[in-house]
């Protein structure tokens, strides 16, 4: 690392007259302040040594960033491990107060890390001028048209939901468990930012939890949980976070009590859990425990009814120890059109921009059917806004309310 200790122009200047650079790589991206009108290999700036700018990442949103850093295990400053989202000077820069974790029985201000910024166009909202108040209280910043201290306010925890099964992705069996945790996650106010199907295979298992378990608060994994051959979850689990599978001696307890004595291998290895990370969530409904990796949940459930059980039981566990905070519930409306898709496309991409603290999307129950324009938050009046916005570029009566 060479140290040019001059203003950025005149520095640039000097390391251009000393060594023969034609080209620089810059991490610019689409959305930054200084990308307007870059492309890939661009020129520099009339005024500014000449020299090629090279913006390898220029199409890359916020998301692509971190997927990169957190799958390839690259080192990073780790201020954004504490709620930064973007560092400039010491006189702009404070954590992001979309990942502010609100804790009314304790005064500390706690931050998410910045991979788990839900919207990252909201990612220069940690741009602000310093003030003495608190980050998680009133900050007079405006984003988007939006105060930080509403979109605050709307705060989300994001999961991923895994099911694991070849049954599944064969077409044999319909997996129900998925939609109806996504109903139960959804109503303490937790956002499911995926719902994906993977293999029967510890390397495809392991490959997901590695990816959702670095990007959401947290990860339910369900399928493939026993002594058959094809039970891998647990196994895969382990591999995520580079542990090893070891015998533990409580669950086996456990085991024993359920299945007593038969079988004896099968269950051996059932007693086999991730080494060092696991934690067995007890409750007196349930006969074994559920097994919690960090912040990754393995139920056994395997039908609805199975999963109510453990949803409830879970609920209990860890809302006594603060792992699963209840957030405030989703309010949602919905109206109906019989606009087309493309009269009514343009409209809505701005008001998601207008609005990003609200979920608004369009579906049909049929192509021939309505469109049905969904709204969904967590501040009913921001719905209404929305809603009436939208409209408001229509003729009346073009768009009716609907459960």
């Amino acid at each position: 690392m060479d140290i040019l200790r001059l203003d950025f122009k005149s520095g640039l200047e000097a390391l251009l007259k000393a060594n023969p650079i034609r080209a620089i790589f810059l991490g610019v991206r689409i959305g930054d302040p200084t990308a307007v009108g870059q492309e890939q290999f661009s020129p520099s700036s009339p005024g500014w040594p000449p020299f090629m700018r090279v913006n390898p990442i220029l199409d890359w949103s916020y998301r692509d960033v971190w997927a990169f850093l957190l799958v390839c295990k690259v080192r990073y400053c780790s201020l954004y491990d504490q709620g930064y989202t973007s560092i400039g000077s010491i006189h702009d820069t404070v954590p992001n107060a979309l990942l502010c974790i609100r804790n009314d029985n304790n005064s500390e201000q706690k931050f998410r890390p910045a991979y788990l910024l839900a919207d990252g166009r909201l990612e220069r909202s940690g741009r602000v001028k310093r003030f003495s108040a608190p980050v998680c209280g009133k900050l007079s910043s405006v984003c988007n048209g939006l105060k930080i201290e509403d979109l605050n306010s709307n705060n989300m925890l994001t999961t991923s939901i895994i099911a694991v099964g070849d049954e599944i992705l064969f077409g044999t069996v319909e997996d129900k468990l998925g939609s109806v945790l996504c109903r139960k996650l959804h109503s303490i106010g937790w956002a499911t930012s995926l719902l994906a199907v993977t293999r029967n295979d510890i390397d495809s298992v392991a490959e997901e939890v590695e990816r959702r378990k670095s990007t959401n608060d947290m990860v339910f994994i369900y399928g493939g949980v026993g002594p058959l051959h094809s039970d891998v979850t647990v196994a895969g689990v382990a591999k995520a976070f580079g542990v090893r599978m070891a015998p533990d001696e409580e669950f086996e307890e456990h085991l024993r009590h359920l299945i007593g004595e038969k079988c004896t291998g099968d269950k051996n290895e059932m007693a086999q859990l991730p080494e060092g990370i696991t934690e067995l969530l007890h409750h007196e409904q349930l006969p074994v425990p559920l097994i919690k990796c960090r912040n990754v949940i393995i139920l056994t459930a395997t039908n609805v009814a199975e999963l109510d059980l453990q949803w409830h039981c879970l609920i209990d566990s860890l809302k006594s120890n603060g792992d699963l905070v209840l957030m405030a519930p989703f309010v949602s409306k919905c109206l109906t059109t019989t606009l087309s898709d493309v009269e009514v496309a343009q409209p809505l991409s701005k008001l998601c921009l207008q609005f990003p603290d609200i979920y608004i999307g369009g579906y049909r129950g049929s192509r021939k059917g309505p469109l049905m324009i969904r709204f969904e938050g967590k501040d009913l009046s921001r719905i209404e806004a929305a809603s009436q916005s939208l409209c408001q570029n229509f003729q009346p009566g073009a768009f009716s309310e609907t459960e």
